[in-house]
């Protein structure tokens, strides 16, 4: 095992380490647990940190092109909004949710990926195009994600608020008013992010002349995603619908985007190997 591989292992211990002592919390209000649980999630951190610099050392370049780069920097990216919410009120049950699927994405990501370098020289005529589009999408995949964590969080205090359910429990979670306005805000930074990473793409396949890939179904899921998330912000805007549905939406989007990735294997825009 290299030392890469070391130090992901060792992340990926850290990793559930600060989900028990989060969880712990949220289920019994636990000040010492939160702050254990905070320092395990700046270990990840750090490994991570550590796992994307020796990455770059043995392969000479920023590692972004394969599937298993794209979900760790996902990951990276999850832990990183999760350590900026630490200082937000109410945020443990945020906090938890977004690491569940950082973790779960990290350990999948170990189990069915490799870490290999992949050639390049097939992409020589849109390699900047494909590094935007590649970043764009993470971030864009980032942003979505916590929208539709709180978008869940949103169905569920409103279905316990309306069954009259009140318990600690709920005191620990913001206002209705603060979850919408944070679902709304992580889906108006995602949306357009998602939105020029398909354009980039789209400029990949036309300077590639390849033009038989617009029909792609990893590119009808993302388009069918965006119009969705677009949708959204015009309901949101004319008020036509009430949150509960704008809630709806957000994890309906979200679904499309979860299944253009999925369709990965299916797809022929980019099997992630260059060609």
């Amino acid at each position: 095992m290299t030392l890469s591989e070391q130090i992901y292992e060792a992340l990926i211990y850290m990793y559930a380490l600060s989900l028990l002592f989060y969880f712990s919390d949220c289920i019994r209000r636990n000040a010492g647990a939160k702050r254990t649980g905070t320092g395990f999630l700046v270990v990840v951190w750090l490994l991570q940190v550590v796992h994307v610099i020796l990455r770059m050392w043995t392969e000479g370049h920023f590692p972004i092109y394969t599937t298993f780069d794209f979900l760790f920097i996902f990951s990276f990216s999850i832990v990183l909004m999760s350590l900026g919410m630490i200082r937000v009120q109410r945020s443990e049950f945020v906090i938890l949710l977004l690491n569940i699927v950082g973790f779960s994405v990290t350990v999948l990501n170990r189990l069915w990926f490799t870490a290999g370098e992949i050639s390049l020289h097939n992409w020589q005529t849109v390699h900047g195009l494909l590094i935007m589009h590649i970043t764009l999408a993470n971030l864009g995949f980032a942003a979505l994600t916590v929208a539709a964590v709180f978008a869940m969080l949103y169905l569920f205090l409103h279905r316990k608020l309306k069954n009259k359910k009140w318990n600690d429990t709920m005191r620990r979670m913001p206002s209705l008013e603060v979850i919408g306005k944070y679902m709304d805000g992580a889906t108006l930074i995602g949306t357009p992010l998602l939105g020029v990473s398909v354009v980039l793409a789209v400029l990949s396949i036309v300077a590639e002349t390849r033009w038989y890939l617009l029909l792609d179904l990893k590119v009808i899921a993302t388009g069918l995603a965006i119009v969705i998330y677009i949708g959204y912000f015009v309901s949101k805007q004319r008020k036509q619908f009430s949150n509960i549905i704008m809630a709806r939406w957000t994890l309906i989007g979200y679904g499309f985007v979860i299944m253009s990735f999925l369709s990965n294997a299916y797809s022929a825009f980019h099997r992630w190997t260059g060609e």
